[in-house]
């Protein structure tokens, strides 16, 4: 007997004791065709406009397209189960497939809020569900295949044969990801909370385009003047907010945590958590938080697989977003702000080889204009560690000193400008962009 989800998927208020996988067994009704196609009607207020259709396989064909689940076609493996690469009979279309381990972490309450959630969340910065498969006692997922694999397998344990990320990549990576959890957050309504961000989640697509993936953990947010959702303690160790951790109390901030543990991971291309290093140094964000407070310092927060190739304004930069995403008095928005920010560096292609080692980007040619705006300036682009000069916010550049440094980095006043700065930069690289794409417009209709 073939068995599919069904009944209507209302994402409000009412409905999120089914969003949390508290659907019961009779929501599996049984059916006698192999194959269907159900149409998921989503209420006006939901988390997407128009009806979803998940596609269900029998487990017959999802055997067929991983070679019956041979040991090559084997690519991963996590909380939910194995994880395998296939081919569709059907559509020759190649597909991740993942099978739930009965006796693994994660089971029937993950998958139905998986198979939920990824019909209703749409975004190019989520990974798409193909279709799913409950077969009697089988559970499967069947995703769109990404050909790079995880952020984790380009960062940590590389074969001497594997080329690190550079530095553009990184950006790139993160401000991707950062737009994925910004529309979880701020445009899904009601908002939803991941839950599990963390290197190994994030897919890589064809040039190291990012995607969110595994989502048997999101829970849906807090709503009206509810401040946090309580719920028992779940994610991954060295990513999950310590507030959270405590209390069990549940925000769209804890997101936001976890997100600066991966940014940190990008930047330093260390483990959220690493038994193999010395004592004080196996927790990233327990070794990287006195650094944020030292100037001098910053070069050693850095990649060393990098080699020094890495713009010392954009290191700056990046440190002050990922400084900010520790600290608790966090503004719900925050995110939409790291979005922006990230969005700006992501979009300055750093050249080392080029004169000055700087920044090739749209915004170069304005960045002048726009310190003055502010009144403020900044170093010039240097590699890694070789700049005795400091980016000063407040117009000028001096030399390095304790006292500078001090005043710099210590009050959480120079963080927050130093995220406003760049917010500032981003919408204006963002505005330039809209009036150039008018501009084109306008001469190509005279």
């Amino acid at each position: 007997m073939w068995r599919h989800l069904c009944g209507m998927v209302s994402i409000t208020e009412s409905s999120k004791l089914e969003m949390e996988g508290n659907i019961g067994a009779d929501r599996l009704r049984s059916r006698s065709n192999g194959r269907s196609k159900r149409e998921l009607p989503v209420p006006k207020d939901g988390l997407s406009g128009g009806n979803i259709a998940a596609q269900t396989f029998t487990f017959r064909e999802l055997a067929a397209a991983t070679k019956n689940f041979r040991p090559e076609s084997f690519i991963g493996e996590g909380g939910f189960g194995c994880v395998y690469k296939g081919r569709l009979e059907s559509t020759g279309q190649v597909v991740a497939v993942k099978q739930l381990d009965r006796n693994g972490l994660q089971g029937n309450r993950e998958f139905l809020v998986e198979v939920l959630m990824l019909s209703l969340l749409h975004h190019p910065n989520l990974v798409n569900l193909i279709g799913y498969c409950a077969d009697g006692d089988q559970r499967l997922l069947v995703y769109e295949f990404m050909p790079l694999g995880s952020l984790e397998d380009h960062l940590h344990d590389l074969p001497p044969d594997k080329e690190p990320l550079d530095w553009n990549t990184r950006m790139r990576i993160a401000a991707g990801a950062a737009k994925g959890l910004e529309y979880l957050h701020d445009k899904a309504n009601p908002p939803v909370i991941y839950r599990d961000f963390k290197s190994s989640n994030i897919l890589l697509d064809e040039g190291f385009f990012p995607k969110l993936s595994d989502f048997g953990l999101a829970k849906l947010g807090p709503t009206g003047d509810k401040s946090h959702v309580s719920t028992r303690v779940m994610g991954t160790y060295g990513y999950c907010a310590p507030e959270y951790a405590m209390t069990g109390q549940l925000t769209v901030k804890s997101d936001v945590y976890s997100f600066g543990v991966v940014f940190l991971e990008l930047i330093t291309g260390r483990k959220a958590i690493d038994s193999t290093r010395p004592h004080g140094e196996q927790n990233l964000v327990t070794w990287a938080r006195p650094l944020f407070n030292d100037r001098r310092k910053f070069s050693k927060l850095a990649d060393p697989q990098l080699q020094g190739r890495y713009p010392m304004r954009g290191l700056y930069q990046a440190l002050a977003v990922a400084s900010c995403a520790f600290r608790n008095r966090l503004q719900h928005d925050l995110i939409g702000d790291v979005v922006t920010a990230l969005s700006y560096l992501a979009n300055q292609a750093y050249e080392p080889n080029s004169a000055g080692h700087g920044y090739r980007g749209s915004g170069d040619k304005d960045e002048k204009r726009n310190r003055d705006e502010r009144g403020g300036q900044l170093s010039k682009s240097e590699e890694g560690g070789g700049s005795s000069r400091r980016w000063d916010l407040d117009g000028s550049e001096k030399e390095d000193s304790p006292r500078e440094t001090a005043r710099m980095l210590n009050r959480d006043l120079d963080r927050e400008r130093a995220v406003a700065e760049a917010k500032m930069w981003g919408e204006n690289w963002r505005e330039k962009r809209r009036q150039s794409a008018q501009g084109s417009s306008d001469g190509s209709n005279g």
